[in-house]
């Protein structure tokens, strides 16, 4: 039977390049010290050519890698750049993100959970996953009516000029409605902007535009979809789903309710109101229905946080189809606080009084936004200053670490040495501080692995943040350029190049080979 071993990296790199406390965790049940059983897993690995030394040390294994193994994994790194840190899974993932309604552009909220859907994906995808990246559309239901009602109020006042227009309670608002009602009116007459029986018109040809928006939005930050699978596409199945929940749904008050208290909810939910219309819950049951139909191994939904207390039900609802509820993981995005210059930063009249996703990535750039909503966990709060990220120094970190690229592609620039020559350089007979950095680039198929298990896409950003600090380091105390080791060390710095593109690349950002502000 397989058992799970924690590695673990040691402070003191003395101590090897890993350890691992797997001897405390057997001495339960081999009824045994750890330090003898630790002692006794030590001889088992003599034989082992991947290790220079494998030692006991209080209970603990510690494990130092092999010169060979290094040196041939770095070249072979090398020689296949594509295959690097790559896996072949045999599982196939469902991964549905951002999911916003398509009643206005997307806001930075919408923005953090995207950037990290995408970076999962990419993830997945690295690992070998067969991974589809699906959006959810929305498209039905009094969120697109609403759509259509707040074009023509918009358009009543700022394009008609109507007197004492009545606003209801509830309404969207910000610009971006102008240009859906003289879009709207270019298309089909100016008429459809104030005659209410044409709302749901209205609204159903503008929600397909606010959805050009959004995708185009999600590309600009390099961010795209397999599928999209709309909500009104779904209500045809409503009737066969209905069946399949059996008992897990009754009628009651003149409303259909689901069962879930049953399954560990609160308390049962209703589905389909007294009016006969559906509630958000019943498109996702018929909507989760449909995705458990299509046979993946493992179902991913990304959500608002303030989501957090529909889970139970959608579970429940799962449960009651015939399915596997522990199928279905939901990973919780909190939301953003943003701040420009130590000030709250400005909302956007084009959005109706939130940040848009559009407004950040034109003020610092997809790379910087999406560095910043991959480097802190997903479901803690986030504040961040874009003037932090709009400088060009070390205290900027994707600067930071773009710069360590860049800085190996100038010392490469200025070597006289050829590619091939340096690529046929032994990566043998390094002192202890190359040798730190070549296995600290190489470590990166480990980063990648632990951040998609964990869900922690912070991982890698701050692999990466360390790997740059080190390379700096490195630059600052070794000489490179003329050295007798010059080769070699320009083999080595080719490494950390490899995992700081491909690290930089999972992350939707590509790497910079020259830099502005570059001074060598």
């Amino acid at each position: 039977m397989g058992r799970e071993v924690v590695l673990e990296k040691p402070r003191d790199r003395s101590f090897g390049h890993f350890a691992t406390p797997i001897a405390f965790s057997l001495a339960k049940e081999l009824k045994k010290s750890p330090m003898l059983i630790a002692e006794e897993l030590v001889a088992s690995f003599s034989q082992n050519e991947e290790f220079a030394s494998v030692e006991s040390v209080k209970g603990y294994l510690n494990f130092r890698l092999s010169e060979n193994f290094l040196s041939e994994y770095g070249s072979w790194a090398l020689e296949h750049q594509t295959e690097f840190a790559k896996q072949e899974k045999n599982k196939k993932i469902l991964l549905e993100f951002v999911s916003a309604n398509p009643t206005g552009p997307l806001h930075i909220g919408h923005a953090r959970g995207a950037v990290y859907g995408d970076t999962l994906y990419r993830l997945a995808k690295h690992l070998g996953y067969d991974v589809t990246a699906e959006y959810y559309v929305n498209d039905a239901g009094n969120q697109i009516d609403l759509l259509g009602l707040s074009i023509q109020l918009y358009a009543r006042e700022n394009i008609l000029r109507e007197e004492d227009v009545q606003y209801p309670e509830s309404y969207y608002r910000g610009e971006y409605l102008e240009d859906l009602a003289r879009g709207a009116s270019d298309r089909f007459g100016v008429a459809i902007l104030s005659d209410e029986s044409r709302q749901k018109e209205l609204a159903m040809w503008a929600k397909d535009k606010v959805m050009e928006i959004i995708v185009k939005d999600l590309g600009d930050t390099n961010i795209f979809f397999d599928t999209f699978v709309n909500e009104s596409s779904l209500y045809s199945d409503w009737d066969r789903v209905m069946s399949k929940m059996g008992s897990g749904v009754y009628e009651s008050e003149g409303k259909i309710w689901i069962a879930s208290e049953q399954k560990e909810d609160e308390k049962d939910r209703v589905v389909v109101r007294e009016d006969g219309r559906p509630t958000y819950l019943a498109g996702d049951i018929v909507y989760h229905n449909q995705k458990f139909e299509r046979g993946y191994d493992h179902y991913i939904n990304i959500w608002g946080a303030d989501h957090h207390g529909y889970i139970p039900r959608v579970k429940a609802s799962i449960e009651f189809l015939g399915y596997d509820s522990k199928k279905l993981e939901v990973l919780l995005s909190q939301m953003v606080s943003l701040l420009k210059d130590g000030e709250p930063y400005k909302m956007s009249k084009r959005a109706g009084n939130v940040i848009l996703m559009s407004d950040i990535v034109e003020e610092i750039g997809s790379d910087a936004l999406r560095f910043i909503f991959a480097s802190k966990k997903s479901d803690t709060s986030l504040e961040f200053d874009l003037a932090e990220f709009k400088k060009q120094d070390s205290s900027n970190p994707i600067f930071y670490i773009q710069y360590a690229h860049a800085r190996i592609n100038t010392l490469l620039s200025k070597s006289s040495f050829s590619r091939e020559e340096i690529m046929s350089a032994s990566l043998k007979g390094f002192d202890e501080r190359s040798d730190t950095l070549l296995f600290d680039a190489l470590l990166l198929p480990e980063v990648i692995e632990e951040a998609f298990n964990s869900r922690q896409v912070q991982k890698l950003p701050e692999y990466l943040k360390s790997l740059a600090a080190s390379l700096h380091k490195f630059y600052y105390d070794v000489r490179i350029i003329g050295s007798e080791d010059e080769a070699k060390f320009l083999k080595l710095l080719l490494i950390v190049a490899l995992s700081l593109k491909t690290g930089l690349s999972l992350m939707g950002i590509e790497a910079k080979d020259r830099m502005i502000k570059e001074e060598d």
